[in-house]
């Protein structure tokens, strides 16, 4: 191998290592979903691509067919960049005090309480009722096989549990998806031109806003809750494919 391509071989060596221990670690952390599969399909796929280089197999193809992989590559890679811009440009949504209602989007619950995902949404949401003590608050998301109970109900209790009164609580407790969730909760805001608020994780504003306008929820806004670290990578590109779903099916 040319030095070129022994460095090549080397990088995609590194790649498909760390996207295999990834995908290890999502699978390990209980995220409810089974995308560290596909973190594990890129691994192999950069393991094969190391292969490819180490056999001079680009090489070997035609000059046309090279050109239009490379073209089909460089176009994949800008609307991916383009996608998540759209979804980082919303990281850092505040939302607006005293808004008449806030719904806190449901993730992954377990038996001893929320996971670190759900819980990050949590703290904004008793963070943003403590400040606006008017503030409705909806909290949506139904019972995953996986879990001992509805997210909306874990959701209730542990905003209860910090000081939060119950009627100030509703809950959406059969919704499955993000579609679900702000189709049903809007069904519990009893004037439609209330000011709302939706609180999920940074990745997740922008497709979160987005699906509440095209549910009917108009005067809405997106409020951020940070992400663990460890998980970003894994709810951004998880989030990609999310977005492209929405725009081809809503």
């Amino acid at each position: 191998m040319k030095n070129k391509e022994r460095k090549l071989f080397v990088i995609l060596l590194i790649l498909a290592v760390c996207c295999e221990l990834y995908g290890v670690k999502v699978l390990l952390a209980g995220s409810g979903t089974a995308f560290f599969a596909v973190w594990l399909l890129l691994g192999l796929l950069c393991a094969a691509l190391a292969l490819g280089v180490k056999h001079s197999l680009w090489g070997r193809l035609p000059k046309p067919a090279r050109r239009v992989i490379c073209v089909l590559l460089c176009a994949a890679l800008l609307f991916f960049v383009l996608v998540e811009g759209c979804i980082m440009s919303r990281f850092f949504d505040k939302g607006t005090e005293g808004l008449d209602y806030i719904i806190v989007l449901g993730a992954q619950v377990y038996e001893d309480g929320p996971s670190p995902i759900l819980n990050c949404r949590l703290w904004v949401a008793l963070e943003y009722l403590r400040r606006n003590p008017d503030t409705v608050c909806i909290v949506s998301g139904g019972q995953g096989y996986n879990e001992p109970f509805p997210e909306s109900e874990g959701m209730e209790r542990y905003l209860v549990e910090n000081g939060i009164a119950p009627e100030r609580i509703l809950q959406e407790p059969d919704s499955g998806s993000t579609w679900e969730n702000l189709s049903f909760s809007k069904k519990l805001i009893a004037d439609e031109n209330a000011s709302v608020g939706v609180v999920t994780n940074n990745f997740h504003v922008f497709r979160a806003v987005q699906t509440a306008k095209r549910v009917g929820i108009e005067n809405v806004c997106g409020i951020a809750a940070y992400t663990p670290v460890g998980f970003l990578p894994n709810n951004l590109l998880r989030e990609f494919f999310g977005v492209v779903k929405f725009y081809l099916t809503a």
